[in-house]
């Protein structure tokens, strides 16, 4: 008989392992950030005591929910599981509008669910770094907290402030602002964080692409090795800005909703947090 529930904290990262093997290259220290927003945002599916499927179902401010981490073990597919769990995550989030970055040739079987195309998010990758900022930027945690959260929001969707404020105090992680010059407000934010191979940059946030850029010299400094960007693949700004650092695209990702698209200032997301945890 299957089991579904809520993971503990510890079970979430057998989540993540699964994740790896994947090929979707996590975060060092992902998991903390989604439960602090959401602590029952993850679920897992056993039979007999055994882990057989997970999947995340991360609720969001009042209304948006977002779905991730959709896995059944290899071994366990094509037996109803998954089937199941997707059942549990959407009533977790009923009544909420509810995004996912699906598999592109898995967009039919979404859409008997109720979800809708917006756009495709791509990851672009490279192992060649951009030159240093010409002048050192501030730490993201310099800004007032209430701005971040709003300015997050903007681009985001929803205010996520216990995600944020995690995602940007872990340890390992580096997160910078850029002030405005003339009323101390923000010109735009992201964020670093080391991964199973190289750095990933998420969220990038920015007024222009100049800015986007400035931020991108600053973050695209720390760790080492691979450097990931997740990309809207409709902001023609962010993929010349990918493209710019000699990065070249991998996969695609169909961005979809139930319920009407979140209002968001598209015009400044340059990266996005990591379409497998959403």
């Amino acid at each position: 008989m299957l089991n579904i529930r809520t993971m503990t904290a510890p079970e979430v990262m057998l989540a993540v392992e699964w994740a790896a093997a994947e090929g979707w290259n996590p975060g060092l220290a992902d998991v903390p950030a989604f439960l602090a927003e959401d602590p029952g945002g993850f679920l897992l599916a056993e039979e007999a005591g055994r882990p057989v499927a997970c999947m995340s179902a991360v609720r969001y401010g009042a209304g948006l929910g977002f779905i991730g981490f959709y896995i059944v073990a290899p071994e366990m597919r094509g037996r109803g599981h998954g089937l199941a769990l997707w059942r549990a995550g959407m009533a977790r989030l009923e009544g909420r509008v509810i995004g996912l970055d699906g598999v592109v040739a898995q967009q039919g079987n979404y859409r008997k669910s109720g979800f809708a195309l917006a756009w495709n998010n791509a990851r672009y990758t490279g192992m060649t770094r951009p030159t240093p900022p010409p002048v050192a930027l501030p730490l993201a945690a310099s800004m007032p907290f209430e701005a971040l959260v709003d300015y997050d929001a903007a681009c985001f969707g929803a205010p996520r402030p216990a995600f944020l404020r995690a995602w940007m105090e872990t340890e390992g992680h580096l997160a910078l602002a850029l002030p405005r010059r003339d009323n101390g407000g923000m010109r735009g934010f992201g964020v670093a964080r080391p991964c199973r191979e190289g750095v990933k940059i998420g969220p990038l946030f920015a007024e222009t692409e100049a800015d986007a850029a400035l931020l991108l010299a600053g973050l695209g400094q720390h760790g080492h090795g691979m450097l990931t960007l997740d990309v809207p693949e409709n902001h023609e700004a962010a993929v010349r800005l990918a493209l710019g650092l000699g990065m070249a695209k991998g996969f695609e990702t169909a961005r979809m909703y139930v319920g009407p698209v979140p209002v968001m200032a598209r015009e400044k997301i340059f990266g996005i947090t990591s379409f497998e945890l959403g």
